[in-house]
Parts: structure tokens; C-alpha cells; sequence
């Protein structure tokens, strides 16, 4: 499966997961083959990465940085819902507004 735009990844470090991070951007690399991808670090502080790879190893091929060996995976979500239910809001007994984060599937 692709990996692009806006997908998450987990980067693995030494064959251990090590981070994660979305791909913000892929762009051509001056070098023919190879793509400039932008990586979103989600970790404490925020931080953004710009890596040199081909096309296999954005795709999950194992590489090497420095001598450090390297992979990308792509994060797959578990959850099945084909889109996102809408909220649903109630007043409360106290004047404010309960919003509920998912809606309950109706029972046929």
C-alpha cells in the first residue's frame, strides 16, 4: 500500500519503533528518482523532518542513516466506519450543552 500525503507513519530506529510522524509533503528531489518528504515529528516539541528517500523506502523498504538502519510504516487505522459519525448535542439538566463525540449506530 502507498504511503502519501498526510498519511502517518511509524519510523522505526534500529528496527524498534522509534517515532511517529505525518507526511506533510512529497515533492521531486533534484536528483532523478528520489522525492524530498516532509515529515511531521509528533513528538514533544513539534518538529519537522525533511528526508531524501526513493519511492520503495517511502514505501517501507529498510534504509540506513549514517549507518543506523531505518523503515517507514505505514499506520493503518482500526477503525472501520466508512466517514466519521456527526456530533449530536442535548441541552443538560443545568442550562449547558452535552456534545456527544459519537453518535450511537441505530439497531435495526
Amino acid at each position: 500500500m502507498a504511503t502519501g500525503i498526510l498519511d502517518l507513519v511509524l519510523v522505526y530506529v534500529d528496527d524498534r519503533p522509534g517515532f511517529f510522524a505525518r507526511v506533510e509533503e512529497i515533492a521531486p528531489d533534484i536528483k532523478p528518482g528520489w522525492w524530498q518528504v516532509k515529515l511531521l515529528v509528533l513528538s514533544m516539541p513539534l518538529q519537522i523532518y525533511t528526508w531524501i528517500l526513493d519511492e520503495s523506502q517511502i514505501d517501507g523498504a529498510p534504509y540506513t542513516m549514517g549507518g543506523t538502519p531505518i523503515r517507514l510504516e505505514k499506520v493503518i487505522s482500526p477503525v472501520t466506519d466508512e466517514a466519521p459519525p456527526a456530533p449530536v448535542s442535548r441541552e443538560s439538566s443545568h442550562g449547558g450543552k452535552v456534545v456527544q463525540l459519537f453518535a450511537k449506530k441505530k439497531e435495526s
